[in-house]
């Protein structure tokens, strides 16, 4: 790890894959510059906030130095007041990543040894027990970050596969020393918009895949009601100008080129246009991805960034003397909006998926050639008539997950902190929104592949016929009635894990 910016492929890499990490020299240098500035304010008299004052409405009480020690380490034990179950691994995993690598850019003041034992767990694959409840998005992280640095200091527990450790035992399992905090420290360990931009980056990663899918599954579904091409013209989109639907459109094209079903009702069908969940599919998919986009720069920006409060700046830094300054970069404000933004998104791909199941199981055309449910047997079979209804119950589910966490203000620390961002709240929200609609993705693929088998022998385009092949390796086709929640899980799994994309 180096001084630099991080990417979201970096924090999927160590998060979910467990790529080790490095800290590099320039890094090491960088923290001693500013560590230095830090260990010239516990000397000259003044006071400096968090380093030798109290933290929030109590900024205004000077702590004697033979305290600074004690500051930090109590500060690290108050705010400890998460609540609720265990974020998960791969989030948390990437919060002490984005931790250590915001202290290793040199503008935090810590002493180097505090960013090695964040990576030396990391390396070790301990991860502290952080609640998921207790973060309002603005003076950082506080409270799941001060989890993190609790295990660090030997006070805290990880989590392991029969439930938590001790922190200190687990700790001395893995040959690492608990960090003994330092004036400063504390407050930079826990002062960071890092779990937000650690949700938002894995958030990203899994749209991707999700969206993605959602492109191949619209198409798929083309096919398999035998609807028109038409609205995937490129003239049509390039009249129109918005980059991401053109996008959409042609990777629309591309997974369906080469089908024989599309050229074969084309003279005959008396239909002269889809439904909007087809036709508009470019539209509303597109608008999606292009939502996401706000996201994906708002945390790429997030990973090259310092989010501390008070910043440390060493001497000769833009051409001034060094200083520590007070500010606001720990406010998630710039991560929570976009968060929000993509709940709404994935309600619309999510959305306009369900709508498309509808149409396919409804059977209202007699020229799709589908028949009710597609069950080979309505009335004595059901079929998949009650996968819609899972579809309509994830997307009602979404509806309410759209409402932005962002809008609403409560006021903490006896009013000095009069204004949080919630942004936690947005990406929790905006994750279970996620997980939803790739179950949903997966219920448009369950009934595009049954439908796609009743066009039969015309084969649609390779592509979707290599995802075909893909989704039948793992849910055989319905033959007579069985439980289909088996099937929806399987795919959903494939969706998640891109195997179904586009």
């Amino acid at each position: 790890m180096h001084s630099g910016g991080l990417t979201t492929s970096d924090v999927e890499s160590v998060a979910r894959r467990g790529r080790p990490v490095e800290i590099s020299p320039d890094s090491i240098a960088a923290m001693l510059r500013s560590r230095e500035v830090v260990d010239s304010c516990l000397t000259d008299g003044l006071a400096h906030y968090g380093i030798n004052t109290g933290f929030g409405s109590l900024a205004r009480q000077r702590i004697d130095d033979a305290d600074v020690a004690a500051l930090q380490r109590n500060l690290v034990r108050s705010h400890s007041a998460g609540a609720g179950e265990s974020l998960p691994v791969d989030v948390v995993r990437g919060m002490m990543l984005l931790l250590a690598a915001s202290l290793c850019r040199g503008m935090s003041g810590v002493r180097p040894v505090v960013a090695e034992t964040i990576v030396a767990l990391l390396n070790a694959g301990l991860t502290p027990a952080v609640p998921e409840t207790g973060s309002v998005g603005a003076s950082g992280d506080l409270a799941p970050l001060a989890h993190v640095a609790l295990a660090c200091i030997g006070e805290g527990a990880f989590l392991s596969p029969s439930g938590h450790r001790p922190a200190r035992q687990a700790l001395a399992q893995a040959g690492v020393s608990p960090l003994t905090l330092q004036a400063k420290e504390g407050l930079a360990m826990i002062n960071g918009t890092h779990l937000m931009a650690s949700q938002g980056a894995l958030l990203i990663a899994d749209f991707d895949r999700v969206s993605s899918a959602a492109v191949a599954s619209a198409s798929m579904s083309i096919d398999a009601c035998r609807a028109t091409d038409s609205f995937l013209d490129a003239r049509a989109h390039a009249a129109r100008g918005h980059p991401d639907p053109a996008d959409v459109a042609a990777r629309m094209r591309g997974c369906l080129d080469g089908s024989a079903i599309l050229p074969s009702h084309r003279r005959d069908d008396p239909r002269v246009q889809d439904p909007y969940s087809f036709r508009c599919a470019p539209a509303v998919l597109g608008s999606a991805i292009s939502a996401a986009g706000h996201l994906r720069t708002a945390v790429e920006r997030e990973l090259s960034a310092v989010t501390d409060n008070p910043l440390v700046f060493p001497a000769g830094h833009l051409g001034r003397d060094a200083s520590v300054v007070s500010a606001g970069n720990f406010h998630g404000m710039p991560l929570a909006i976009p968060l929000d933004l993509l709940a709404v998104a994935i309600s619309h791909l999510a959305g306009i998926a369900e709508r498309r199941v509808f149409w396919m199981l409804a059977a209202f055309e007699k020229e799709s050639r589908l028949p009710h449910y597609l069950t080979p047997s309505p009335a004595l079979h059901s079929g998949l008539m009650i996968a819609q209804y899972t579809a309509a119950a994830c997307c009602n589910e979404i509806a309410g997950l759209s409402m932005p966490a962002s809008v609403t203000n409560i006021s903490t620390s006896a009013g000095i902190e009069d204004y949080n961002s919630f942004g936690p709240r947005a990406a929790a929200k905006a994750r279970r929104a996620l997980d939803l609609a790739a179950t949903v993705v997966a219920i448009e693929f369950l009934c595009a592949a049954q439908g796609i088998e009743y066009q039969r022998p015309l084969r649609t385009g390779q592509r979707l016929e290599e995802l075909h092949a893909k989704i039948r390796r793992v849910v055989p086709r319905l033959e007579a009635d069985r439980p289909p929640s088996p099937d929806i899980e399987a795919l959903r799994v494939l969706v998640l894990s891109g195997d179904l994309s586009a």
